[in-house]
């Protein structure tokens, strides 16, 4: 396959703008549902996750971990006497880059019968693209379906002085080539707490800045709590509860950030992780009738909301619904096959259907690849509560388990299932700790297949597992 396609082949069943982990999803369950398929992208196929974001931030988290993990067994720790190779640590999270090269992921569109076109493309009405490559421009014109899936951005807040003092977004500091002396975090969310464990295990000098009352406020408390316990040992300095005012590079390069209460921290590079917005700007949505920029609304099978004929649909972040890229690429497989059904004439979107993101609602997974790791899914008790559910939270202190008690000396966590008491089913879990992500998909499967707890009391965990702490919420629960 080559990057552009031949000039008298415009016509496709389904083009997809943006060839990252979502479109490219899209575009395979197409083609295996029998229609063919053409994906734009103007920049690495493949996409942010692949190359600044997901692998690369997770590689660079990764050593610290390891080494941390190994401090915590008694005869491990006095084994670990060094610190870790920076040089070695960036390369291993290069190589996870692919280096920036997207050679194998167009390897992989070409042996899946995917054609690509490497430009901007733009909505230019109905069912058509326009591409502006380098050597031309091209029109392609969807049968059945164009799919948006140009994902999000970061933003830099309004805050005097932030854009110019020329600060870090998440994509450059997953990229970096040398840790800064001193970094300051502007966002204590999930990039931010990452980011900032990240840096200062290769040596930075950290401090995270959060205008919440705790880290991760999207979360069950106990999960921010821990979370900033163990940064705070780490010698990270989390500051709670502050606004910034004001930021400030100096012509030596240094950055002054100024809060609200008149305090200033000093620091060589600032980071800013504290939102994203629609990568839709520049998208011709006008010429269908929606607003530039805006986030696409869509309805369970990715069709966008207030365009007629059925044919428009948005996928992944630029829907935002939830912006994880395994949540984007469950919505893309949705997509794709609701696209298939319909041009078959036989969709079926019912809530758990094959065409209806219905896990966008009641069931997403989340791990945060900090040191505690926190892992989620569903709703919290506080969301569950707000839903209008008969809640109750059900916890247990995850280092009392013997697996737990195995896996790390004075190993620190916590379990937490939320139970809609109506139907005796679990709606949520959370449970925070050395390798917690490990234990998500169970409670993953509980919630998405609504198990009651007299049926889960018969799942026997293995002894000594850290998944005994289900046997262990049972029967705090009281079976």
């Amino acid at each position: 396959m080559s990057d552009s396609v031949d000039q008298e082949l415009h016509e496709y069943d389904v083009v997809v703008i943006g060839a990252g982990s979502t479109g490219e999803n899209v575009a395979d369950r197409a083609v295996k549902g029998g229609l063919s398929a053409v994906v734009v992208e103007a920049d690495l196929v493949g996409g942010d996750c692949s190359y600044w974001a997901c692998m690369p931030s997770k590689a660079l988290l990764r050593p610290g971990h390891a080494v941390t993990a190994a401090r915590r067994v008694d005869g491990a720790r006095q084994a670990v006497t060094g610190t870790l190779d920076i040089a070695g640590v960036l390369d291993r999270r290069d190589r996870f880059a692919s280096n920036w090269s997207d050679a194998g992921q167009v390897h992989w569109l070409e042996s899946a019968h995917i054609d690509l076109v490497r430009g901007h493309g733009r909505l230019a009405g109905g069912r058509r693209v326009e591409v502006e490559t380098a050597d031309a421009t091209l029109s392609l014109t969807a049968r059945h379906a164009v799919v948006v899936a140009t994902g999000s951005s970061p933003t830099i807040p309004p805050v005097p002085g932030l854009a110019e003092a020329r600060p870090w977004t998440t994509k450059d500091a997953t990229a970096a080539k040398e840790p800064p002396a001193r970094l300051v975090v502007l966002g204590g969310g999930v990039a931010g707490c990452e980011l900032s464990q990240a840096w200062a295990s290769l040596g930075s000098a950290v401090t995270v800045l959060e205008m919440a009352d705790r880290l991760l406020p999207a979360y069950e408390p106990v999960a921010g709590q821990l979370l900033a316990e163990a940064m705070a040992e780490a010698g990270i300095d989390v500051r709670l509860g502050v606004t910034v005012a004001g930021a400030e590079r100096h012509p030596g390069g240094a950055v002054t950030v100024r809060l609200a209460d008149g305090a200033e921290v000093e620091a060589d590079q600032l980071l800013v992780a504290a939102g994203r917005r629609a990568r839709t700007e520049d998208l011709g949505l006008e010429s269908v009738g929606l607003e530039p920029g805006s986030w696409l609304n869509v309805d369970d099978t990715m069709a966008v909301a207030g365009v007629g004929g059925g044919w428009l649909y948005a996928a992944g972040d630029v829907n935002h619904r939830v912006l994880l890229t395994h949540q984007g690429k469950y919505q893309a497989r949705i997509c794709g096959d609701a696209i298939v059904a319909r041009a078959a004439g036989r969709i079926d979107s019912s809530p758990w259907g094959p065409h209806a993101a219905t896990a966008d609602h009641r069931a997403v997974p989340q791990v945060v690849f900090t040191d505690p790791e926190i892992a989620s899914v569903g709703l919290s008790e506080a969301e569950a509560a707000e839903a209008g559910m008969s809640v109750r939270a059900v916890d247990y202190p995850l280092g009392q388990v013997a697996g737990a008690a195995l896996f790390a000396d004075g190993y620190r966590g916590h379990a937490r299932l939320v139970v809609d008491e109506d139907r005796r089913v679990v709606v949520g879990a959370t449970f925070v700790g050395p390798d917690a992500g490990e234990l998500l998909h169970a409670a993953t499967i509980a919630v998405v297949g609504e198990v009651r707890l007299e049926r889960l009391w018969h799942a026997v965990p293995s002894y000594p597992t850290m998944s005994e702490v289900w046997l262990r919420l049972l029967e705090a629960y009281g079976l």
